[in-house]
């Protein structure tokens, strides 16, 4: 199999590039073929922005989403960009890496995501009728594909538990789970977190090594989270609100999430 891991921590010697390295080594002593984005070490631009499209008009109002599906589509984005999105094609499974930081991913991962999901590739695609509302969440260009995050956070687990202080940490992933990687079609598997990453010796890393292994391992075999469909049935189209005898009491994230 192939697996791409975009990989977002500026420091090579930390714990994050010990476990990004162990992952690769794991990945391919299976067998698997294996591509890494590191963005800190490929100065990644983060900021989407007008020269993106490399045949806009210097005059013209900068429009990201037109901007966007113009460049995607007349094969002018910048090359970069294009870049990514072959890997993304590449790739039978995708492992976003990153250290949580003020509840969600560094910015220039948030970057990667911002222009490498351009308009006809990640959104925008399939059709809009009264009974399909494109396709995403479930569908689109990356259905098929697997998806997974590896998170590294300061905080103790109890922090990030269903009545810890920081809120679950099933909730501070939704948006990147569902929003940026079920949204174009990846089927999502649970994250690999790994908490207190300040009092991290030998012997913990090498627990966090066996656990993260035995993840890697069964890449292909783990369950996904059981997010619902969009065009399933679930939703009334085009509110895209659930359909009243679907979780009828549940409301909020959990209510996106089926048995």
């Amino acid at each position: 199999m192939k697996v791409l891991l975009v990989y977002a921590h500026p420091e090579p010697k930390s714990l994050n590039g010990s476990i990004k390295d162990f992952a690769v080594r794991r990945l391919e002593n299976a067998g698997h073929e294996v591509q890494v984005s590191d963005l800190y070490a490929m100065n990644w631009k983060a900021a989407l922005d007008a020269q993106d499209n490399t045949a806009r008009n210097p005059q013209d109002r900068f429009n990201p989403s037109m901007d966007s599906k113009s460049a995607f589509e007349n094969g002018v984005q910048s090359k970069d960009i294009e870049a990514e999105q072959q890997k993304l094609l590449w790739a039978d499974a995708v492992i976003l890496q990153f250290p949580l930081w003020w509840f969600s991913m560094p910015a220039i991962l948030k970057g990667w995501i911002d222009r490498v999901y351009a308009y006809g590739f990640a959104y925008g695609v399939g059709e809009h009728s009264d009974s399909h509302w494109g396709d995403r969440y479930g569908e689109g260009t990356l259905a098929g594909k697997r998806a997974m995050l590896i998170v590294t956070a300061g905080g103790w687990e109890s922090h990030y538990s269903p009545r810890g202080i920081n809120g679950p940490i099933d909730d501070i992933l939704f948006p990147i789970q569902h929003g940026v990687l079920f949204y174009p079609g990846f089927d999502v598997l649970p994250p690999f977190v790994v908490y207190r990453t300040s009092r991290t010796d030998d012997d913990t890393f090498s627990n966090i090594c066996d656990q993260l292994g035995q993840r890697l391992d069964t890449l292909w075999s783990t369950p996904p989270i059981p997010y619902r469909q969009q065009n399933k049935g679930a939703y009334r189209i085009p509110e895209l609100t659930l359909q009243p005898e679907i979780a009828p009491q549940a409301t909020g994230f959990s209510a996106h999430v089926g048995e």
